[in-house]
């Protein structure tokens, strides 16, 4: 989840979303789709968030286009979350010269993207809509074109570098894309979920992350569905 020049800003950071258990499974599943989507499954290379050394292409950190069901009656509004799982819980081992990260070592979780309060009238997110285009410190937190944006996991990750610029500090709100080491044996799987809630608010605001989005939809699940993909640098 780290590009070269950005390995050293995560050694050793201490995450503040470990592992987190996916509430309990609703009785009802939407049908989740991811748009754009390479012919072999992978998401396309311009949902990158970073690029590896050397690399002559400029990450585009796009926000996939999504889509899903419409929920049972009783729907009041929709939430997305995307977690990578696949991410070496060694953060120091991340591009390490001379290192390669076992494609069966220990691993944990990293959230890319937290959208809340999304009205029951929308089953859709074109591409883009969450991002299109880097944006040095990531894009703001709260209300962004469609819901409540929460705060994805390379805000802690950042934040814990002493010697991070202050325009890297910044709120990363929304979606930010894929950014895996280089030095990683396993593909990383990209899980994007999304969930139907009989609430129409879950009442967060300011920073939030993944953690309390789980957490207040504890009991409001209605349904839910997932879709997944995986990501290379090589656009598979």
């Amino acid at each position: 989840m780290v590009c070269a020049r950005r390995t050293s800003l995560f050694a050793g950071a201490i995450l503040v979303t470990a592992l987190m258990a996916t509430p309990a499974r609703a009785a009802a599943t939407l049908d989740v789709k991811l748009a754009g989507l390479l012919p072999s499954g992978y998401l396309p290379i311009s949902t990158a968030f970073c690029m590896p050394k050397g690399s002559p292409l400029v990450a585009q950190d796009r926000s996939p286009g999504i889509s899903w069901s419409a929920g049972p009656p009783g729907t009041k509004s929709y939430a997305i979350i995307m977690v990578d799982p696949d991410v070496t819980a060694d953060l120091s081992l991340m591009n390490k010269p001379g290192v390669t990260i076992a494609a069966d070592s220990p691993r944990q979780n990293i959230y890319h993207w937290e959208l809340i309060d999304i009205p029951a009238t929308v089953t859709r997110l074109e591409p883009g809509v969450e991002g299109d285009g880097p944006t040095p410190g990531g894009k703001p937190i709260g209300p962004g074109k469609v819901g409540i944006r929460g705060t994805n996991d390379y805000w802690p990750l950042f934040n814990k570098s002493p010697n991070m610029p202050p325009a890297m500090k910044g709120p990363y709100g929304g979606f930010d894309g894929p950014c895996p080491p280089a030095n990683d044996e396993r593909v990383h799987n990209y899980k994007f979920q999304v969930f139907a809630l009989d609430v129409d608010t879950l009442h967060l605001s300011g920073q939030f992350f993944a953690p309390s989005v789980l957490k207040a939809m504890d009991g409001h699940i209605l349904a839910q569905g997932e879709a997944d993909a995986k990501f290379s640098y090589e656009g598979k």
